[in-house]
């Protein structure tokens, strides 16, 4: 249970055991990060459902505002940070090394802060179009799906720094781990949206790895940052997909 708890304990601010504070189970603990984002996406449906209830239908943009605040707040701004310092690194259109010294700076720049202003108003923007049409019910996948993204970067995609945050993790991912996540996440995704579930998966992982290539590319491989990048990207992405197929039905 331990490398459950390094994951909960990482990937969001839920309390974990004090036995489990330590960094056995680290190793291992990537294989648990699409069940951690299950565990998220039914607190953002709860909080959905309070929220909407407490303001109504005419307030579908404070809920909407509200959910995405919770979503922060609970992942400890963890993948924003990686987002806004991949937007600092990537948008400076320096060489790889002085991308690479930028993104470790721990000053927000001009194209950081825009990008996160971008990102958040496009979930609140979706999500009160869900609200709209009820259609909240996908929160309970959503993060799941982005961090099963996270799961497949690191199993797929070379790790750049020797000394970060995800060093070593390669080793707790392997095909057995992502196969059964994958089905799990497939399942629950299907039961709430339907095909429209599976379509989202399947856009989600095309998306995933374009991403994933277009780090490589620019940067030789992933690094932290890169990682919580990639969580923020996907989120966004299979909700405003999801947008889209529920509006516009094949």
């Amino acid at each position: 249970m331990n490398a459950f708890w390094q994951a909960l304990g990482f990937l969001t601010r839920f309390p974990v055991p004090a036995r489990a504070q330590t960094t056995k189970g680290w190793d291992n603990s990537p294989r648990y990060y699409p069940l951690v984002g299950l565990l998220l996406g039914a607190v953002l449906w709860l909080v959905s459902w309070v929220a909407q209830l407490g303001f109504g239908e005419l307030g579908f943009t404070v809920a909407a505002v509200v959910i995405v605040a919770s979503w922060i707040y609970l992942t400890g701004a963890l993948h924003l940070d990686g987002w806004m310092d991949l937007a600092d690194g990537v948008g400076s259109h320096r060489s790889r090394e002085r991308m690479l010294e930028i993104m470790k700076d721990s000053r927000v720049g001009a194209m950081g802060v825009v990008a996160a202003i971008v990102l958040i108003g496009l979930k609140v923007a979706a999500l009160q179009q869900l609200a709209i049409q009820d259609k909240l019910g996908i929160l309970l996948f959503v993060p799941a799906m982005a961090r099963f993204a996270l799961l497949g970067a690191i199993y797929v995609f070379p790790y750049i720094q020797a000394q970060g945050l995800g060093s070593g993790l390669r080793k707790g991912v392997n095909s057995w781990s992502l196969s059964l996540n994958l089905i799990l996440i497939l399942v629950i995704a299907y039961f709430v949206a339907g095909w429209n579930g599976a379509a989202v998966l399947a856009g989600m992982l095309v998306a995933a790895w374009l991403f994933g290539r277009s780090i490589v590319r620019k940067l030789g491989g992933f690094t932290g940052d890169g990682y919580g990048a990639m969580v923020e990207a996907m989120e966004t992405f299979v909700l405003l997909l999801y947008l889209i197929l529920i509006n516009h039905p094949i």
